[in-house]
């Protein structure tokens, strides 16, 4: 079977009739016709079409932008037409993988992709280390300050104040008090918690 797949934005004022007359042309048996965006992965139209695709299908589009503006999007959808053992044609980019050439085309944008999500891994690392390097430390800021960490101590070490009442005070979750009053238990507590 030859599956057409036709998509306008919402809030578009086209229609897909010039898609469905291109596709129609290049022999399409069945067209599945969108009106989503392009970005979005909820496409139900689309998930039809690819749950019905069988080796030796074939899937056509007007133009890539049709089947995703994502490269990285594309190149999903295109690696699950090519599990399904289907083929896939774009009439607008004469992309045909259904030839040796087409195939080849796919391969060469794959690794161009690959590539590029590889140097931004690099340009991450190499940013990570940078900043390392300058004292700053990645991840979640802390939620309370040095000097806050020492008023809950204080607060609750002598039993002036309980953990619920630390943790409403300071607007934390009760979980971040004990994990606090954990870490900066005194050594004598520790050792008499230890042989009980």
């Amino acid at each position: 079977m030859v599956f057409g797949y036709a998509r306008v934005s919402k809030g578009e004022e086209q229609d897909t009739r010039i898609q469905e007359t291109a596709l129609h042309a290049a022999g399409v048996d069945r067209t599945f016709t969108e009106r989503a965006s392009g970005g979005r992965w909820d496409r139900p139209q689309l998930h039809r079409l690819l749950d019905q695709l069988r080796p030796d299908d074939v899937v056509v589009v007007w133009k890539l932008d049709r089947l995703s503006r994502s490269l990285k999007a594309l190149l999903q959808l295109m690696e699950r037409i090519a599990h399904a053992g289907a083929g896939f044609r774009s009439l607008t980019e004469a992309i045909d993988t259904t030839t040796p050439a087409g195939r080849m085309l796919m391969q060469m944008v794959g690794s161009f992709a690959e590539f590029e999500r590889a140097m931004i891994r690099e340009r991450t690392r190499a940013g990570l280390v940078a900043a390392r390097a300058r004292g700053r430390v990645g991840g979640r800021r802390p939620k309370l300050s040095p000097q806050q960490h020492a008023a809950i101590v204080d607060m609750v070490h002598p039993g002036r104040q309980s953990q619920a009442d630390a943790a409403r005070l300071f607007r934390v979750h009760p979980a971040t008090v004990s994990r606090l009053l954990t870490a900066h238990r005194p050594p004598a507590q520790t050792r008499s918690a230890e042989h009980v």
